[in-house]
């Protein structure tokens, strides 16, 4: 939090000088409220005369001392925010993927919005208002201790109390805040799965009980909330009387000095200090209460992680100029093991084809080989590089990934096909035509800049597949990994685009369960997946001993 708040020194000075301003307001206000009851007391009209003047420059001086004080804070805070904003959108983003995918999307969108806008809302208010009363306390207790010692000790044992008092809240506070923010995320995720599953519910009529269950959820968050403004309001609440006692004896006390040794000015200045100082405690200790809630809240939603996640967390980069070797690979899910010792190569720019029944571990295989599991035991090296020394940014820049579930942006078909990549028209073109885009494209008013709904809903399957298939064809990648890419393609076109992947120079790893004649058998070599066991073949042999059978 340190270093969030000084990475713009000169700015986050100015937003002390901000705070300052406040304070050098506020103790005008009570000088000239002094000044006035001195008049008062002594009845002299000249001197109301001069107060008139003082009150007319105050009234001029404080809406503008308001808008510079503003001006300084404001964007301090924007840029600040925008800083919390991008480090928690940093943390998401570059999580290696076995990381990200321990939650749901919706946790983390809730992070972004939930968090973020409450992290904004209650720091800066809470941390602004604390170093306002803070520095309140400190200059009228430096008043106090010269115009009455005893007084100033008094109310400074005073504040010890009331700063023991305000750190039992503390611990209730934190886990209250807490508890709403994994609320908002429970909250979020349902919402989402909700309006996700919308056609389901009407399909099979059940969209009362998610309506219960959404009620549910939202009377959970909201029932967290109203905890939390109850426990805020019970701590000021409790610290309130107890400072209203010592005000009152302030009171007494000056009443009795008045008729010693003091006037009116000065025992209307001295309690004014003194009943400002109880309000200064009032407001300060629930406010950093609450600032020490907002930074749990910013350690959760931008500060790294522990993990114990091994894959991706690696600096090295991703090289493949050979070969990538399995040696005794072992693998399981849920105590049930998917594979045992495998051991095999995969040879830079061989075309390999996973075959084995409906749960064998085909895509399990796949993910291994993709760096998305870190789980297993045995090594996976590429060139001699452990895949867990090297860095997951780096692998997957050089690969891409075709599978049956494709997600579109809500934009242009060609950024779906470019990611927003500098990819060379030629490249984009070629990618077009061997996906078997064309014919699709020239329906289209805009042709590759038509632009796409929400993930693509206006498309069919296959269209969307081509789509997906175009976008790893443009990447000219070193490996592609292929989860049943042609499965929502006809046959006609399925057979033109598994001619594609292995007419591409990179390396192929594909999963698929059709077979297309003439075609299929000329992957170079068949990983078959039976009982836990992985077995190599020459594709030909393979698929020769098949047909035969």
């Amino acid at each position: 939090m340190k270093e969030l708040l000084t990475k713009r020194k000169a700015k986050f000075i100015q937003y002390l000088i901000a705070t300052f301003m406040f304070i050098i307001n506020h103790f005008a206000e009570i000088g000239l409220f002094a000044i006035i009851f001195g008049a008062i007391e002594e009845g002299d009209l000249q001197r109301y005369k001069k107060i008139v003047i003082l009150t007319i420059i105050y009234l001029i001086y404080s809406p503008i001392n308001f808008l510079v004080s503003r001006m300084l804070r404001i964007r301090y805070m924007r840029d600040t925010i925008l800083d919390v904003r991008k480090q928690a959108f940093d943390k998401i983003i570059n999580m290696p993927f076995k990381q990200y995918s321990q939650k749901s999307k919706e946790v983390y969108i809730s992070n972004l919005i939930n968090d973020v806008n409450t992290f904004e809302n209650k720091f800066f208010i809470s941390l602004l208002n604390y170093l306002i009363n803070i520095g309140m306390f400190v200059i009228s207790l430096a008043f106090l201790i010269f115009l009455d010692i005893k007084l100033a000790v008094v109310m400074l044992l005073f504040s010890i109390v009331l700063y023991f008092l305000a750190s039992l809240f503390t611990k209730k506070t934190t886990a209250l805040e807490k508890e709403i923010s994994d609320t908002n995320e429970a909250f979020t995720t349902d919402m989402s799965n909700t309006f996700n599953g919308l056609e389901i519910l009407k399909l099979n009529n059940i969209e009362d009980k998610f309506l219960k269950k959404s009620v549910r959820t939202i009377n959970r968050l909201e029932k967290r909330k109203y905890l939390a403004n109850v426990f805020t309001h019970l701590q000021r609440d409790v610290i309130y009387i107890f400072a209203f006692v010592v005000s009152v004896a302030v009171l007494i006390y000056l009443g009795y000095q008045m008729q010693v040794d003091i006037n009116l000015t000065e025992a209307t200045f001295i309690f004014i200090l003194c009943s400002s100082i109880s309000n200064y405690l009032i407001s300060a200790f629930p406010l950093w209460n609450q600032i020490k809630a907002s930074t749990s809240i910013y350690e959760k939603i931008a500060e790294p992680e522990e993990t114990t996640i091994k894959i991706g967390m690696g600096t090295k980069d991703f090289k493949f100029d050979d070969k990538i070797e399995v040696a005794g690979l072992s693998f399981s899910f849920d105590k049930k093991q998917i594979l045992k010792d495998a051991s095999f190569t995969i040879e830079k720019g061989k075309k390999y084809l996973i075959k084995g029944v409906s749960g064998a571990g085909k895509t399990t295989l796949l993910n291994l080989l993709a760096m998305i599991h870190d789980d297993f035991e045995g090594k996976i090296t590429v060139d001699g590089e452990d895949y867990r020394d090297i860095s997951e940014k780096s692998f997957h820049e050089k690969v891409a990934f075709i599978y049956q579930d494709v997600f579109l942006f809500e934009d242009t078909i060609k950024n779906n096909i470019t990611l927003y990549k500098d990819i060379s028209d030629e490249q984009i073109e070629y990618a077009v035509r061997v996906s078997g885009l064309e014919p699709f494209l020239e329906e289209k008013q805009d042709g590759i800049h038509e632009r796409l709904t929400e993930n693509g809903k206006n498309l069919s399957g296959g269209q969307r597949q081509r789509i997906s298939i175009a976008r790893a064809i443009a990447k000219d990648a070193e490996i592609l990994f292929v989860d049943e890419g042609t499965s929502s393609l006809n046959e006609e076109l399925g057979r033109d685009i598994e001619k594609t992947f292995l007419e591409l120079k990179g390396t192929v790893i594909a999963i698929s369960h059709r077979y297309y004649e003439g075609i299929t058998e000329n992957y170079d070599y068949v990983i078959e997946l039976k009982n836990s066991l992985v077995h190599v073949f020459p594709a030909k042999d393979y698929f020769e001993e098949v047909i035969t059978w």
